[in-house]
């Protein structure tokens, strides 16, 4: 497996295991529609919130948050739109975006809550 792949798995469960202590309910990771993929689907309060996990190991050229660029929110919106309506979820959706930095092994993390709108 690469390298980037091995990491990005890496920050994939370092951002459940965050959003776990932070009292959210993973419901699905990993779920893929047509193109895209959201990586973290979780529950709190009245808001079902999809995760966008972006993990690199350096922000020396930019910050993790920079990839999640128009087209990748509008992929996102229409896999989060499909996933509502196959599970006939009525709560409130939420877009966040958890950006972390693994650098001599310490993992920064930051959570970017309503990063974008559904």
């Amino acid at each position: 497996m690469a390298i980037h792949n091995e990491l990005g798995r890496l920050g994939e469960q370092l951002a459940k295991e965050y959003l776990l202590n932070k009292g959210f309910t993973v419901l699905a990771q990993n779920y893929r529609f047509e193109k895209a993929e959201l990586d973290l689907i979780c529950v709190k309060n009245e808001d079902i919130i999809f995760v966008e996990v972006k993990t690199r190991s350096s922000s020396y050229y930019s910050s993790p948050i920079d990839a999640v660029h128009l087209k990748k929110q509008e992929l996102l919106k229409e896999a989060a739109f499909h996933f509502i309506t196959e599970n006939k979820i009525e709560l409130e959706p939420r877009f966040d975006i958890i950006a972390i930095v693994i650098q001599n092994e310490v993992p920064q993390i930051e959570h970017l809550e309503d990063a974008f709108w559904g």
